[in-house]
């Protein structure tokens, strides 16, 4: 039986560094099967676009955020199989085949979780989980949900999936909007364990109190919808 054709998605700024590690590592893991890697670059300045096209990888630029990254790479993507991926070092390649094999298996979207048995993280401040644990409570009280995580970003889609979900974050809000559009959409949702490493270099991107907003607002705003 001739295995899916995969296609990873991955939004960068400035990670050149990191994706000289990450590209390689994904190729590795999924040389039994057809896939393609799609950068989509936030116009970085360190040459992480050539970086990702000397290891084969398609580039495309977006200069909004995540979400709106996430969105152009889900249009542009041939497979049957689609995968969400930081490129900071954080989502370990050994993981992408349990999140292929999920879509597979029949469901439209898996989630990895930092929170299940088998998973965990080394680059979550208390603040950051209790931030995590009261928007997790909020989505599952107000959409009948059963999530263990929500801002966690390393998950897989059957290519339907990614067109039924409608989705419109232009940032960091896109791990909310998905799991809430997945549970208004009834898609068939699984989430496994997955184990957050620390990134590799360069400076993060998050910032607790202006993505805590961003989420909040993603959860209350798709009330309405």
């Amino acid at each position: 039986m001739q295995k899916p054709y995969v296609s990873i998605i991955i939004p960068t700024l400035n990670e050149a560094k990191n994706l000289r590690s990450l590209l390689p590592s994904i190729k590795s893991t999924l040389k039994d099967y057809r896939y393609e890697i799609i950068i989509v670059d936030k116009n970085s300045t360190d040459g992480t676009a050539e970086v990702a096209k000397s290891n084969g990888a398609k580039v495309l630029y977006d200069s909004n955020g995540k979400g709106s990254a996430l969105i152009k790479g889900f249009k542009e993507a041939k497979g049957s199989i689609i995968i969400s991926m930081d490129a900071d070092l954080s989502h370990r390649p050994m993981e992408l085949k349990l999140l292929i094999t999920a879509i597979e298996a029949g469901y439209d979207v898996c989630m990895g979780s930092r929170f299940l048995t088998g998973g965990g993280s080394d680059d979550m401040p208390a603040f950051r989980r209790f931030g995590n644990k009261v928007f997790v409570y909020m989505v599952n009280a107000l959409y009948n949900a059963h999530y263990s995580d929500l801002c966690y970003g390393y998950r897989s889609f059957s290519r339907s999936a990614t067109k039924k979900l409608g989705l419109r974050s232009v940032g960091f809000g896109i791990e909310t909007e998905i799991s809430i559009k997945a549970r208004k959409k009834h898609l068939k949702v699984i989430e496994i364990p997955s184990f957050e490493k620390k990134r590799g270099t360069g400076t993060g991107k998050l910032h607790s109190f202006r993505d805590g907003y961003i989420i909040l607002k993603t959860i209350l705003k798709n009330i309405l919808d």
